[in-house]
């Protein structure tokens, strides 16, 4: 949606285990949280849009949507989780901390890593070409394991 990917608020509540209203109060009670890039309301015309063509809202009290659905990006959707109280949410905040503490220590060890590999290579330039080869070959093996690319850059 306006090119960002987004969860709206149903799906966001269903997933936080709250009912909509209440996701929907808690953001609207802690607005300061919620930048543009965190999250959108939608207009009306894209309400329009995200509906089926084949539905018709049935007549009557709380079937029609009052409210037009807000969207979530993916910060906006981990900052939801921290204006919640609800035993889902709390767990899916932990969760997403913990997450990034894994991931920020697994980005230090394959600096250090790289590090020692660099300090190594340069103690090996003292040795004879055959014995160079073959610490070449183990230098891009380590390299090869610790990224995507390859450890080219």
């Amino acid at each position: 949606m306006r090119g960002k990917r987004v969860m709206l608020d149903s799906e966001l509540a269903m997933l936080y285990g709250v009912e909509t209203r209440v996701l929907n109060q808690a953001v609207r009670r802690n607005r300061d949280r919620f930048p543009e890039d965190f999250m959108l309301e939608l207009s009306n015309q894209e309400v329009v849009r995200s509906r089926s063509q084949s539905v018709i809202l049935n007549a009557g009290r709380g079937t029609n949507i009052k409210h037009r659905p807000l969207a979530f990006t993916e910060h906006g959707a981990i900052m939801a989780a921290t204006v919640l109280n609800s035993p889902r949410a709390v767990q899916m905040t932990v969760f997403v901390v913990r997450a990034f503490v894994r991931m920020r220590e697994s980005l230090l060890v394959n600096a250090v890593l790289a590090r020692e590999v660099a300090a190594l290579r340069t103690r090996v330039d003292s040795l004879d070409d055959n014995t160079r080869k073959q610490f070449e070959q183990v230098f891009e093996a380590i390299l090869g394991l610790s990224g995507p690319a390859g450890g080219k850059q």
